[in-house]
């Protein structure tokens, strides 16, 4: 069986001048960065865990990776299939429920991708192709909740 290993660093920048000595009194504000990689993103907790809004947090980039993945097999399955896709986009949406003791756990996932394909005679395809993205996609396939689709695809 093959294994792959993936290496994040992750560094809290956050440190107001008193490091963690109060709940309140330090900033959720960190890098998420990988080696040979330039680009580092501002991240934090999310706003109702005293987050800054302004960066990304945790749940943002969990829900962003299934999209991700998604959307990766999907156009690999569409070269492989003859659909030629022109454009994607996705509106993820997920739902993180937390429980009485302050830990919590996603419940479901739902992606939205709109795809334009070249012809209009590629759209039933085109959609039909998201079904198997989604039980090939790395990532869905670590969940234990489940991630669903809605596509919508158009011609150019």
């Amino acid at each position: 069986m093959k294994q792959h290993q993936y290496l994040t660093t992750i560094e809290w920048t956050g440190n107001t001048g008193h490091g963690t000595t109060s709940y309140k009194g330090y900033s959720r504000d960190h890098m998420i960065s990988v080696e040979h990689k330039q680009i580092h993103i501002p991240a934090s907790s999310d706003p109702s865990f005293l987050g800054d809004p302004t960066r990304y947090n945790p749940e943002e980039l969990f829900l962003s990776s299934l999209s991700s993945c998604h959307m990766l097999w999907y156009l690999h399955l569409c070269t492989v299939n003859g659909v030629i896709v022109t454009g994607y986009t996705d509106q993820a949406e997920g739902t993180m429920e937390e429980d009485e003791s302050g830990s919590g756990r996603f419940t479901a996932v739902v992606l939205n991708p709109l795809v334009t394909v070249l012809r209009e005679e590629m759209i039933a395809k085109a959609n039909e192709l998201h079904t198997q993205a989604n039980q090939m996609c790395f990532i869905a396939n670590s969940c234990n909740f489940p991630v669903s689709h809605r596509p919508l695809a158009k011609s150019v």
